[in-house]
């Protein structure tokens, strides 16, 4: 059940809800053409890509959701978070709204997402487009929330531990500029990342068993696009490069004084890249 102040604040005009999986999905979709779907991180939700929106609904079909175990969409009732869970239920999202053939982006978590989908499907992606991207298991570059969420019976006292401060320091570490995390940044992430059963399902993402897929990188011929910042904390950009060396069809900007959210720490001249590429 989502609480009604949540629905007043982060739901709007374009704001739909339908059922998977037992799970009530919050989506929206702006705008008319060519489809383009973005995905969004841990700790997030389809809220981080509203600059982006702006500009893009004026060519495109935009399509964005909160996953599972984020946003208002909320836990799924079998608590499965694996990265083959996840595409099993994107595809069935875009199946259920007859998207067959589409752009697609995606920050963090969502980029990781994105990538396995272009690699497993490239008959539907027509390009791609990689913001600091996760992907490689790297387990001496792990976010400080991440940690917290592997430390034994953590979940016990989850509850009892997440404070809208603590929140607000893990948002800091995802901007350059901390003078663009204001009040109403942080009540959002807090907000929704302490729906009910989220930090839950934050934790059991954390936990579930990952695989790094990236030597299969090579084989994704879809044209791509990756966007770095370059003081990022949570995946450095060392990593950016990684993708760029590895995936043969890819080029990649970095934004200096740029942290872990370039779409929200820099959205005007992130999607003007964006609209660029998607054009050609």
């Amino acid at each position: 059940m989502i609480a009604t102040h949540l629905l007043d604040r982060y739901t709007n005009e374009h704001s739909r809800f339908l059922v998977i999986d037992n799970t009530l999905v919050h989506y929206r979709i702006e705008g008319e053409g060519f489809p383009i779907v973005l995905l969004h991180g841990a700790f997030s939700s389809l809220h981080t890509f509203e600059d982006w929106t702006k500009s893009l609904k004026k060519t495109r079909k935009v399509i964005r959701l909160d996953l599972p175990g984020f946003g208002l969409t909320g836990p799924k009732p079998d608590n499965e978070y694996s990265i083959t869970g996840h595409l099993r239920f994107i595809k069935r999202f875009l199946k259920m709204l007859g998207i067959e053939q589409f752009d697609l982006a995606g920050s963090s978590l969502g980029g990781w997402l994105s990538w396995e989908l272009a690699l497993r499907s490239p008959e539907r992606v027509r390009k791609l487009i990689l913001i600091d991207s996760a992907g490689f298991l790297d387990p001496t570059c792990i976010p400080a929330p991440f940690k917290l969420a592997q430390t034994p019976f953590f979940v016990k006292i989850l509850k009892y531990t997440i404070r809208k401060n603590i929140l607000e320091s893990y948002v800091k570490q995802v901007y350059y500029d901390e003078s663009k995390v204001d009040d109403a940044l942080v009540q959002r992430y807090y907000d929704l990342f302490t729906r009910d059963g989220n930090p839950e399902a934050f934790v059991s993402m954390v936990n579930s068993k990952f695989k790094d897929n990236t030597r299969q990188l090579k084989k994704i011929d879809t044209p791509t696009l990756i966007l770095w910042g370059n003081e990022d904390e949570w995946i450095p950009v060392e990593f950016g490069h990684e993708f760029h060396e590895r995936m043969p069809n890819a080029n990649m900007i970095i934004y200096k004084e740029t942290g872990h959210l370039p779409m929200e720490e820099k959205g005007r001249k992130t999607v003007k890249d964006v609209l660029e590429f998607i054009a050609a």
